[in-house]
């Protein structure tokens, strides 16, 4: 049986990766801090899981060495733009930091053992910031604009060091992603869950920063299974839907989904929720993941957004019965 070792796997992604992987057989471990929820126990394969932090360098070496993966997907980190601002230090110690301390724990255990060991990394389009093209692929020039998208591009050129020096390693370059697993703390669930609120009568406004930002959606499982994929084949891959929609297109289809066409009338921007800088247009050519990993995305926005704001309105319902 094949053993996976995942950071971030109590994260949207990183649980969508784990039930791929054990739905393929493998033998999953994952990294969780001590006040990470836990998955409910079920009749299914589970994830066996290991407390850490991803600032004890020490702590993730051991559990590579003991585990002897042959498989390490770091998906941890801080994964908020916004709170990036607010935490540049840590956003660097939880986020960069780790990839260098993985890929030489990866480089160390391949060279004891003898056999392949190989990593993949959940980069980010963030790498590219105000990308000088459109659409980005793997060689648009990397000119992050915030701390969040610094440390990503650190980790992402240090996956192409360790490559070079012969280590089985992956860059999957996500471009956003979402599901109803996506905390509120991000924009795309935050509009999801505040259009529920409003179906239901139980708010009026959704308070909303730049409506004008133009992203490159997809849905969350289908970027778990491109990060399996890269396992198998080490290079740098764009994950991305090539479509293009701004938020304000997102909210539209937010509250299509419950039957309201006049959205305009419930939102209101708030300066507060403005990022000092933002990447203007994020639009990834998948092009390489196509040909190489024979991926492609499985549904468009209109269907991400619908199942997430069903979700919300689902979980809402559910907590008045």
């Amino acid at each position: 049986m094949r053993t996976a070792f995942i950071t971030g796997i109590t994260g949207q992604t990183g649980s969508y990766l784990a039930e791929h992987l054990l739905e393929d057989g493998w033998n999953v471990h994952g990294l969780v801090r001590e006040a990470d929820p836990r998955p409910e126990a079920s009749a299914a394969p589970a994830p066996t899981l290991h407390e850490g932090d991803l600032m004890d360098s020490a702590r993730l070496g051991e559990l590579v060495e003991s585990l002897e993966p042959e498989v390490v997907f770091n998906l941890g980190g801080l994964t908020s733009v916004a709170a990036s601002w607010s935490a540049p230090i840590e956003t660097e110690m939880v986020t960069a930091r780790p990839v260098a301390v993985l890929l030489d724990a990866c480089r160390r255990l391949s060279a004891r053992n003898g056999r392949r060991v190989s990593f993949v990394q959940a980069s980010s389009a963030e790498i590219f910031g105000q990308a000088e093209e459109v659409p980005q692929r793997e060689s648009t020039p990397i000119r992050p604009l915030n701390p969040y998208g610094a440390a990503k591009a650190y980790g992402h050129h240090l996956v192409g060091v360790y490559r070079a020096a012969g280590l089985n390693a992956s860059s999957c370059i996500l471009f956003n992603h979402e599901s109803p697993r996506r905390p509120e703390t991000f924009v795309t669930r935050k509009i999801t869950a505040g259009v529920a609120r409003i179906h239901l009568g139980l708010e009026s406004k959704l308070r909303l920063g730049n409506l004008d930002a133009v992203r490159d959606w997809g849905w969350a499982p289908d970027y778990a299974r491109a990060l399996a994929l890269a396992a198998e084949r080490p290079d740098d891959y764009v994950i991305a839907t090539g479509v293009a929609h701004s938020v304000a297109e997102f909210v539209a289809l937010a509250f299509a989904a419950v039957g309201i066409t006049d959205w305009r009338s419930h939102v209101e921007q708030d300066p507060a929720f403005m990022r000092p800088s933002d990447a203007a247009i994020q639009l990834g050519d998948a092009s390489r993941a196509r040909d190489v990993l024979g991926w492609s995305p499985s549904m468009d926005l209109e269907s991400v957004v619908s199942a997430m704001v069903a979700h919300d309105v689902a979980l809402l319902e559910a907590s008045d019965a």
